[in-house]
């Protein structure tokens, strides 16, 4: 029987690690607001609950946590606005330049955040931590990170999983079910020339991948840090992916078991609106529609054609239009009030909020999802037009091609959304599905964070997919032995009958002769 004190002791060596909180280094360095919000989310969290969180972003921290250590990598704010000043564009580059556009601007990046002041400072530090946060998103080269502070690391992927991580968390997507990131298929699931296209599209997505984007992050973590490893040596380590993926949009596909969709937990608890937003949004008796291109484009970049279509059409109708724009616009009709800055997601659940005017952001198409909100989507560029299209799959949104765009067919894509109750309908329909689960998502995210630092990586859901080659993974190295074993067999049956049962028939006629 334990005595009182050997109790106490015990009690005491199980329950102060829990309660003295975790070392935990988040990474989200990228310079969009949207994938800063990501991190931000994620990282207050963790401090409400104890951790000690050491957070390397380009953002300046305004309001500081006494478990916070903000390392800042602000320089990289402006090259990197140069680099991406032509966003507009994109999409007029075909589907190979895109890539290599993306994949160069990932290596830029990144060089930028290894080679900033403060990382290096970090790097060189004597600090500790339990776990590396990163994430994933054009950035191969930060598993630096987990390697020098000999921890385990996550991922954050802003996104479904894709050929742009696959191959980093080892998860097979059959590319005969899964279609390409950047397919924009109308059907589900894809019919013949859908998956001869995907074919395609996959082969180049690997090549890009596999002969650009790894080689390029080489490169970088080799000139940020000259005694860096092989970039191939630690790449392959993740021990856990949360990515953001819900059936709510996204079409359902293979995950393995470290792989966990949390799409919603950067979604926080609605606040009052500014009184004079509140007031428009309270008066609009006949409805709202919010229009919002996000935090990366702006509506004053607009050309004047595309401003004049948007005004002609919102002066026909009855509802009030909230449109984000960044400067004055005196000719604007009566019913459009605009805001430098809007908070989206409030405005979005106000129960007058009749329809969302959207570029087809990620985070904002989230929104809308769990508003219950119908979209009218002018997507730009890079996955926007896929959130679109997930969207109008769905029911609950319409797709309108901005280099194509006219009044009449804006017109009528606008009233459709507000006069058809079917896309209100489906939208409440989604967004049932997106908050029908059994823990709150970012519960849900930090639980899993907690458990891979409390299993020591938990080395138990690790995919056997990143111990294959991917010839393997697809049983070429098996369909080559079957075949080369066939090949023999029929090539011995060959030369049995020409040597051997052949002969034997020409002699057996001459005999019978």
């Amino acid at each position: 029987m334990l005595s009182l004190p050997s109790f106490c002791i015990g009690l005491l060596v199980f329950v102060v690690p829990l309660l003295a909180g975790y070392r935990i280094l988040v990474v989200f360095p990228c310079i969009t607001h949207s994938h800063y919000s990501l991190g931000l989310r994620l990282l207050n969290e963790l401090a409400d609950r104890g951790h000690d969180v050491t957070f390397i972003s380009s953002f300046p921290q305004k309001n500081r946590h006494k478990n916070i250590t903000h390392v800042s990598v602000e320089e990289i704010r402006e090259p990197s606005k140069v680099f991406l000043s032509n966003l507009f564009g994109l999409n007029e580059l075909s589907f190979h330049k895109q890539l290599d556009f993306i994949s160069e601007y990932g290596k830029f990046a990144t060089l930028q955040t290894l080679q900033s002041r403060n990382v290096q400072d970090l790097m060189k530090s004597n600090v500790t931590f339990d776990l590396v946060l990163l994430e994933q998103f054009l950035n191969e080269a930060m598993a630096i990170f987990a390697y020098r502070f000999k921890c385990p690391e996550i991922l954050l992927i802003p996104g479904p999983t894709s050929f742009f991580n696959n191959h980093l968390i080892g998860n097979f997507a059959p590319i005969s079910i899964v279609p390409n990131y950047f397919s924009n298929y109308d059907n589900y699931p894809m019919n013949f020339w859908d998956r001869l296209y995907n074919v395609y599209l996959e082969l180049v997505s690997q090549y890009v991948v596999n002969f650009s984007t790894i080689p390029g992050q080489n490169k970088a973590l080799k000139q940020a840090f000259p005694d860096a490893p092989d970039l191939e040596t630690i790449l392959y380590n993740t021990s856990l992916s949360l990515v953001l993926s819900d059936l709510a949009l996204d079409d359902p596909m293979p995950l393995q078991q470290n792989i966990k969709p949390i799409a919603g937990y950067h979604l926080p608890s609605h606040k009052p609106l500014p009184a004079d937003i509140q007031a428009i949004m309270d008066n609009s008796k006949d409805g709202v529609v919010i229009f919002s291109l996000g935090s990366n484009l702006n509506s004053s970049q607009l050309n004047p054609q595309l401003r004049k279509i948007f005004l002609n059409v919102f002066s026909k109708i009855k509802q009030t239009v909230l449109w984000k724009f960044e400067t004055d616009l005196p000719e604007k009709p009566e019913n459009v009030k605009i805001a430098n800055w809007l908070p989206q997601f409030d405005a979005l659940a106000h129960p007058n909020t009749a329809a969302f005017i959207s570029h087809g952001g990620l985070l904002g198409t989230l929104e809308a999802i769990h508003s219950g909100v119908p979209v009218l989507g002018l997507p730009v560029y890079w996955d926007q037009q896929r959130n679109v299209r997930l969207l109008a799959r769905r029911g609950m949104a319409i797709e309108l091609d901005r280099y194509n765009l006219n009044e009449r067919n804006f017109e009528n894509a606008l009233k459709e959304i507000l006069n058809n109750p079917r896309y209100s309908l489906n939208a409440k329909k989604s967004s049932r599905i997106l908050q029908d689960r059994p823990v709150k998502a970012i519960d849900e995210a930090v639980f899993w964070i907690e458990y891979v630092i409390r299993h020591q990586g938990a080395p138990h859901l690790r995919s056997p997919f990143l111990d294959f080659k991917w010839y393997q993974i697809y049983l070429l190295d098996i369909v080559m032995f079957v075949g080369v074993i066939a090949i023999l067999l029929l090539v011995s049956l060959a030369l049995l009958l020409k040597y051997l049962v052949l002969p034997m028939k020409v002699s057996n006629k001459i005999k019978t002769k």
